[in-house]
Formats: C-alpha cells, structure tokens, sequence
C-alpha cells in the first residue's frame, strides 16, 4: 500500500462514520395513518426552512453519501483490481 492509499482509507473511514452519525440525528419523516386523515399541520412550507436542523442533517447527508461513493470507487481503483 503506498501513501496515497492510506490517507485515502482514513479519510473514508472518517466519511463513513459520519454518513452513519448523520442519518442517525435525522427524525423519521413517515407518520404512518396520520398522513391518510388530511392533518396539514406540518406542510412542506411550514417546517422545512433553509437553516433548519433537518435541512442541514439532508445535506450533510448527501455530501456524505457522494464522498463515500466517489472514494469507494477511487479506492478500488487505486488497488489495482478495477484495471
């Protein structure tokens, strides 16, 4: 393994923890039945703002989702089995 290998795995260790950590903090968006009944109380307008708590946890999240993809791919490039 050469250097570049190492960082590399650290860095995607790093990204896995915190995609896991990430969808761990988010709240369950389904509501079961309570949905069928017609209650608008949480609207898409009205809970989601930009700065929210979910709206930071959704991001973070696919940035970590495409981190992780992306170097998935790159690690098993560089380990000379994707050639």
């Amino acid at each position: 393994m050469n250097t570049l290998q190492i960082v590399l795995g650290v860095i995607y260790v790093i990204v896995c923890i915190g995609l896991i950590i990430t969808v761990m903090f988010q709240e369950s968006v389904s509501q079961g039945l309570g949905t069928i009944s017609g209650d608008k109380t949480d609207t898409f307008y009205g809970k989601t703002k930009k700065n929210s708590r979910e709206a930071i946890l959704s991001r973070l999240t696919v940035i970590f989702a495409v981190s992780f993809a992306v170097l998935s791919m790159v690690l098993y490039l560089l380990t000379g089995r994707g050639i």
